[in-house]
């Protein structure tokens, strides 16, 4: 009886600790998804050129279109970036429809002439080279212009803008509507890059890889790769930048 005892309350004492052992287990594992997922700006993409970062204060939609459809389910948002005055960027219906009266909008002249004083109380002109602090967060406007001849006539340099952003110690880069010009090439110590990469309006997907391999972020993301017809290759951006520089990684998302 005294062994039947014994056996039983050794079981017990082990059964216990299992179940200590595992639940600490399964909190570690918790708190490990939970510091991934909150490490870091989290990148929502939209449309085309249109998406949202999430940072541990902020919910920026950059170059909301598409309509307050677009966003349902999305976080509110505290600050708008607009980088050109074409509609795929500037969507005066929608910053209607999205309720931005006391949220800050940030962008070029070209576009905040286009905006009036009754979509937000907060809007901010910022132009080529400018910096501005949002709420601790550093926004530094990039030109953004073509290159090529043919193109010219879709972005002069100085009337759009494409964007880094310092927040959350992470250095991040939206290149707007460009070609691979100097100033992206020139870029140092980009965490997270959105370039654009559709003809005839911007530059082809192997100009944008030669770009991004001479600055090397941590991370690109192919964006705004949609020209007439149709689709431009990422995964041939991909190929091209992973074969020159595995260290870049190289993130494909569903933006159509």
């Amino acid at each position: 009886m005294k062994l039947l005892k014994m056996t039983l309350l050794t079981t017990l004492i082990v059964t216990v600790l299992s179940c200590k052992n595992e639940k600490k287990e399964a909190d570690v594992a918790v708190n490990e998804t939970r510091n991934e997922i909150n490490e870091g700006v989290n990148v929502i993409p939209i449309s085309h050129g249109t998406l949202v970062l999430e940072s541990n204060n902020e919910v920026i939609y950059v170059d909301p279109t598409g309509g307050s459809e677009a966003f349902k389910g999305q976080k509110s948002p505290t600050l708008v970036l607009i980088t050109d005055i074409h509609g795929d960027h500037l969507s005066v219906p929608t910053l209607e429809a999205l309720n931005l009266s006391n949220v800050r909008i940030i962008a070029p002249k070209a576009v905040t002439d286009k905006i009036a004083t009754t979509i937000s109380n907060d809007i901010i002109t910022l132009n080529n080279d400018e910096t501005i602090d949002h709420n601790g967060i550093s926004i530094k406007a990039i030109p953004m212009y073509n290159l090529r001849e043919e193109a010219l006539k879709y972005h002069t340099k100085g009337r759009g803008n494409g964007y880094v952003l310092d927040i959350d110690d992470e250095r991040i880069y939206i290149s707007g509507d460009t070609e691979d010009i100097p100033e992206m090439r020139n870029l140092k110590n980009i965490g997270k890059a959105f370039v654009c990469m559709n003809l005839p309006y911007t530059m082809p997907v192997e100009s944008a890889a030669s770009a991004v391999l001479d600055f090397k972020p941590k991370v690109v993301y192919p964006y705004h790769y949609r020209g007439t017809d149709g689709l431009s290759d990422v995964s041939l951006f991909k190929e091209i930048v992973t074969k020159e520089n595995n260290s870049i990684e190289v993130k494909l998302l569903d933006w159509y």
